[in-house]
């Protein structure tokens, strides 16, 4: 039987996803709102992509998850600061039986997720794209192989596992995996997002720009160290070289490449900065782990997200 996906959130990671399940016929429903949710009803789904374009004419999407009913599997792609009214929200969506998969920047959703629906309800997870909404109804993927990568938090290879990775495999523009740790990838995948979005937002410089400056280039290795040093104050088992890996994806990305938290913070948005580089700095003050270079970035950027947040 055909699975029952669900899609939270239809930003650039969300409406990517829903995109390529519905052009692999998955049975897929999205919650969207506003006037991308008006733009999806009326003319479908637009993906642009470097792997390839597809336009679903007809997906169903909803504002109402009462109205998108129990779904068998979640994504939830919200941004990290609307993940508390989102978990409310999907209330309606999730069943006895649903499997709830987080693919939010951050380590910290599939605790705040078990919060409210337990810890058997909720897979870890973490997807790796560069994508945006370029106008309602249209996502616009630029950069980065898109993948998906999921696992028990406790390392158990388990059937409702192996079923969604099964049911995902060979979806066009997209990789599906099932790491040995899904702790250990998430924890790598925040390195490199945190040192990417926070030098990118206090610098307002590209990818290029950053990894060919030397100094913008040490500040990134720096930004990533620190994390690192949190992640093993915590317990989490993180390769030797972890930096050196996230430095050489940096070095394969387009070069005009920026990250969503640095889009939203140029654009003086709500960010994802609490999550980002705002849990490392609290991360690593529980560990007694040193944080200056991430300490200073969060300062920077802090009195902007603030007056983001009040208007």
């Amino acid at each position: 039987m055909n699975m029952r996906i669900g899609v939270f959130g239809m930003g650039g990671v969300g409406g990517y996803f829903a995109g390529r399940l519905a052009e692999g016929k998955m049975n897929v429903v999205c919650i969207a709102r506003g006037p991308h949710l008006a733009a999806i009803r009326r003319d479908g789904l637009r993906v642009d992509s470097i792997d390839g374009d597809v336009t679903v004419e007809e997906l169903p999407a909803f504002d109402d998850p009462a109205a998108a009913g129990v779904v068998d599997v979640l994504l939830v792609a919200v941004k990290s600061w609307q993940l508390a009214d989102a978990i409310g929200a999907m209330a309606p969506m999730v069943g006895s039986d649903t499997v709830i998969v987080p693919l939010l920047n951050g380590v910290e959703a599939p605790e705040q997720i078990a919060s409210r629906y337990g810890e058997e309800r909720v897979l870890g997870g973490l997807c790796g794209l560069i994508s945006m909404v370029s106008a309602p109804g249209h996502i616009r993927h630029t950069g980065a192989r898109p993948f998906i990568k999921f696992g028990e938090p406790n390392g158990v290879r388990s059937s409702r596992v192996t079923r969604l990775a099964e049911s995902l495999q060979g979806l066009r523009g997209m990789t599906v995996e099932v790491p040995a740790d899904i702790n250990v990838e998430m924890w790598n995948k925040f390195l490199f997002i945190t040192a990417f979005s926070g030098v990118g937002a206090v610098t307002r410089s590209t990818i290029g720009e950053l990894r060919e400056l030397p100094a913008t280039r040490a500040l990134l290795q720096s930004a990533m160290a620190e994390v690192e040093a949190v992640g093993r104050a915590r317990g989490i088992t993180m390769t030797n070289d972890v930096v050196a890996n996230a430095m050489g994806f940096i070095d394969e990305l387009p070069p005009g490449s920026t990250a969503s938290m640095q889009r939203d913070i140029m654009a003086e948005r709500v960010s994802e900065l609490e999550a980002q580089t705002g849990a490392v700095v609290r991360l690593g003050r529980q560990g007694g782990v040193e944080v200056p270079v991430n300490g200073f970035i969060y300062a920077s950027l802090l009195p902007q997200e603030q007056r983001a947040v009040r208007d």
